[in-house]
């Protein structure tokens, strides 16, 4: 008896393995849909729409970006961890699905758990961008007038917990400047904000401010990775005026746990394949995002190094408004 059941149990994980094995060689067999959990407008769109084309082209099918805002991407990745692991959802996120769910205390979506690891797609500093009526045009003129004016100077950003929010905290806490933070739904509208003058300052990502800063509408003073961008050269970092200052944005690719790894692999091939075209280089090099493309593993490993570093800032205090 022990042995038909062992026999049993052994064809019938032949057969699934076999069904794995036949889905992941159909795929895609319909329309992929990238969800971004951020309005249209912002950096994690822009990016997604730059990838769209060269990925349908790699896939055979067409990829669908989907946006999903709210709840700081929260919905966005709830959506994808409870879609189907068959590789035909998919989500274009930021570290903010991260982020947040550690500044709110949230359990789920769970970055490292309730998702499968495709790549790391891109990079990108922050701009430290000022609407042009305020009379700044270093960080070190902006500090100061936040210590004349405590309590007045506001910054927006994309929502709580979002790269742009932690990037203004950790110039309020490391510049030992009384700044208030005001919340948007998505960059997009963090971005109308400042140029509307409703905000004096936001800390954005190239995508969504270069555009405007090319034309006036706003005044970039600083960059915030460790070294001046290669896309904006001619701007001095943050860390120049406050030394340890340093947050760069990412963009990568999850798809629902349990995603078969034959599946991620022909989706890795094609972000790969996507991010090395010539177009898409310069669309990034263009808005100061560098592409990155590195494997499942590397991916995976990357977002564990992010939890422990910005852990460390959520632990410091970062207020949930």
């Amino acid at each position: 008896m022990g042995k038909l059941v062992h026999c049993a149990a052994a064809v019938a994980l032949a057969i699934g393995s076999g069904a794995v094995l036949a889905q992941a060689s159909k795929y895609p067999s319909r329309t992929v849909r990238m969800i971004v959990g951020f309005s249209p407008g912002g950096a994690t769109d822009i990016i997604a729409r730059y990838l769209g084309p060269p990925l349908t082209e790699s896939l055979g099918q067409s990829m669908v970006v989907e946006n999903r805002p709210g709840a700081s991407s929260q919905i966005a990745g709830d959506l994808v961890a409870k879609s189907p692991p068959d590789g035909h959802v998919l989500m274009m996120t930021t570290q903010t699905l991260m982020t947040s769910a550690m500044i709110e205390r949230k359990t789920y979506p769970d970055i490292m758990k309730d998702y499968s690891h495709v790549a790391l797609t891109a990079t990108s500093d922050l701009i430290l961008a000022v609407n042009p009526s305020l009379p700044v045009r270093s960080v070190k003129e902006l500090i100061a007038l936040a210590r004349a004016r405590p309590g007045e100077l506001n910054y927006a950003s994309g929502g709580i917990g979002t790269t742009l929010h932690l990037g203004g905290e950790l110039l309020k806490t490391m510049a030992k400047v009384n700044i208030v933070h005001v919340p948007y739904k998505g960059p997009g509208a963090a971005v109308i904000a400042v140029l509307s003058g409703e905000a004096a300052f936001y800390f954005g990502s190239g995508p969504t401010v270069a555009p405007h800063v090319n034309t006036g509408k706003l005044r970039a003073l600083a960059t915030t990775g460790v070294k001046r961008s290669k896309g904006f050269p001619h701007l001095p970092t943050v860390s120049e005026t406050v030394p340890g200052h340093e947050s760069t944005q990412w963009f990568g690719f999850l798809a629902p746990a349990g995603t078969p790894r034959d599946i991620i692999a022909r989706v890795h091939a094609a972000i790969v394949a996507a991010v090395a075209k010539p177009k898409v280089t310069e669309q990034l090099a263009a808005v100061g995002s560098e592409p990155v493309a590195n494997s499942p593993a590397e991916f995976a490993a990357f977002i564990t190094a992010e939890i422990a570093k910005w852990g460390r800032v959520v632990k410091s205090g970062v207020p949930l408004e």
